[in-house]
């Protein structure tokens, strides 16, 4: 028995060769520290979300998108080597607004708690 299902291992697959092929591969330097966060393989492994946050923040949120949406390709290229799969997925790079919204959520919590005193 396995301790977790395919796709989780395929998420966590892709997730770690990304890192490794834009550390070696694919330059995304320009839009400042971009993190990819986590990954969700659809079923029938033809498509794929991969999540990202970007710290030291140069350009604006939609421009990011759009340049590292244009590397889907290279990205695709140097995956499909490394990956034993019928079919390398279709990438597709979302913004993770996760911390985002925890730094607010713990804004308000600290504005409550200092109300309260």
């Amino acid at each position: 028995s396995k301790p977790y299902n395919r796709i989780d291992r395929i998420n966590s697959l892709i997730l770690s060769l990304l890192r490794e092929i834009q550390i070696s591969n694919v330059d995304l330097s320009e839009c400042g520290l971009i993190t990819f966060t986590r990954i969700d393989v659809a079923p029938d492994l033809r498509t794929a979300k991969v999540y990202y946050s970007v710290i030291g923040c140069v350009k604006s949120e939609y421009d990011i998108d759009i340049y590292i949406n244009k590397k889907r390709k290279a990205f695709k290229k140097y995956l499909g080597p490394k990956l034993n799969l019928r079919y390398i997925p279709d990438l597709k790079f979302y913004y993770d607004k996760t911390l985002v919204r925890s730094q607010e959520i713990s804004k308000l919590i600290n504005n409550i708690k200092s109300h309260d005193n």
